[in-house]
């Protein structure tokens, strides 16, 4: 019985070896290619104007925190407050990191009416604001 079993798991080993090799080998020469997509990335940094209230910039950061689940194009947000000790911020305390699949997807952003409300609630405290787009690979 024991000769049987082993008999079995070699008769198994070498069906699945043979299945393997064949798979492998129906494009000899081909290289399998990871299909990578690219993602539009949207920073936004703030620099806020002085005297602008704890109260504000929670409500600010709440409106831009909230585009998400208004704007379905915004694939991916985060968001968070400057705590580099360089000292090359430029007075700039808050960045806002949205992710697009494509163009269309930031060009029905841009012009939306939730984002256009933002842009209403946020800017009589903004300062200097820096936009940078890029794809990623």
């Amino acid at each position: 019985m024991k000769n049987n079993y082993t008999a079995y798991l070699l008769f198994l080993g070498l069906a699945f070896g043979i299945t393997r090799f064949v798979k492998n080998t129906e494009k000899p020469n081909s290289i399998t290619k990871i299909e990578k997509t690219k993602t539009l990335r949207h920073v936004v940094l703030f620099k806020f104007k002085e005297g602008t209230s704890p109260e504000e910039l929670k409500a600010i950061e709440a409106a831009f925190a909230d585009l998400p689940s208004k704007i379905p194009e915004i694939i991916a947000f985060e968001w968070g407050l400057n705590n580099s000790p360089e000292g090359l911020d430029k007075g700039f305390t808050h960045c806002f990191f949205v992710s697009f699949k494509d163009e269309q997807g930031r060009e029905t952003y841009l012009p939306h009416p939730d984002h256009k409300a933002f842009v209403d609630l946020a800017s009589p405290h903004i300062e200097d604001v820096l936009v940078v787009d890029y794809w990623t690979d």
